[in-house]
């Protein structure tokens, strides 16, 4: 409305929204984001407050969305990082480095998707909705069996005070609505408090807020020193890179990290220390020349 001298809405229509998105790319340079979201709110503003269909088109010049190398920690920072952090939340660090997890796929884990004969996990409903499995470390296999332990007590206790439930995937809830008091799918990783569902009148413990998790490991990232700016998606940004450094194929990391184009795999050869694509450089394999003398001149 202030781009348009204070005009109301209604009097206006899709010439004037593609002039304000126009502006927002070419003049303000916003980022893309920005600019969708203005796009968003305008389409959601017309079609069901006003009543009227926009018709934007696909001719507005966009803005830019800039790429971005991730930031990747080394396997030193990686283990300093987790050696500031305690509990839950030190295990959820680990399983997303050590597993290449995304921190909600790890914290709906439910105690059915951890198989420890097998050493795997199964990330169900992640980003894109295309289950995939991928391996459970060593390194956290014991902290997960005793919080395991811990997690049994703590249902058998809400089952006492007439709890226990968990919230389950609409489609299952209906086929089988008394599963969400199973120990199988109690999640791993729990809240600390319970909570009412109005809906269905059950007291449940929805799992731990992935905030929580945010907020602690931003806290180890200060407190080791590291001149990074880190979060808890650098651990699965680190996974990968370090399972190219191990010279792990890329289809196979591909997999363990769920993604459908292996063009996003990619990405982390480019943060390899090795160069772009990881591939040594020719002048690396040159012979020792460090009297330049000794081949003669020119």
């Amino acid at each position: 409305m202030r781009f348009h001298d204070l005009r109301h809405p209604d009097t206006m229509g899709s010439e004037e929204i593609v002039g304000f998105l126009t502006h927002l790319a070419t003049n303000e340079q916003v980022s893309a984001s920005t600019q969708n979201q203005a796009a968003s709110a305008l389409s959601f503003l017309y079609r069901d407050v006003l009543g009227r269909e926009p018709h934007i088109g696909r001719s507005i010049p966009r803005a830019r969305r800039p790429r971005h190398l991730p930031v990747v920690l080394t396997r030193t920072e990686a283990a300093v990082v987790l050696s500031q952090l305690r509990g839950p939340v030190r295990l959820a660090a680990l399983l997303m480095y050590g597993s290449g997890l995304r921190l909600l796929e790890t914290l709906r884990l439910r105690v059915k998707d951890v198989d420890f004969r097998t050493r795997q996990l199964v990330i169900r409903r992640p980003k894109g909705n295309r289950d995939r499995v991928t391996m459970l470390p060593n390194a956290a296999e014991q902290s997960l069996r005793e919080r395991f332990e811990s997690n049994r007590r703590l249902w058998r206790s809400d089952l006492e005070d007439g709890a226990g439930w968990v919230e389950l995937p609409h489609a299952f809830a209906r086929k089988s609505p008394n599963a969400g008091r199973e120990w199988t799918w109690q999640w791993v990783f729990p809240a600390t408090r319970r909570y009412r569902d109005e809906e269905t009148g059950q007291t449940r413990r929805h799992h731990l807020h992935e905030s929580a998790v945010q907020r602690r490991v931003g806290q180890a990232v200060r407190r080791s020193g590291i001149n990074k700016r880190a979060t808890c998606h650098t651990f699965r940004h680190s996974f990968a890179t370090h399972l190219l450094e191990d010279g792990y194929d890329i289809r196979t990391i591909q997999e363990l990290l769920g993604h459908k184009s292996v063009k996003t795999t990619m990405k982390y050869t480019h943060v390899l220390n090795r160069g772009g694509l990881g591939v040594r450089s020719p002048a690396d394999a040159l012979p020792d020349l460090k009297d330049p003398r000794s081949v003669g001149a020119g």
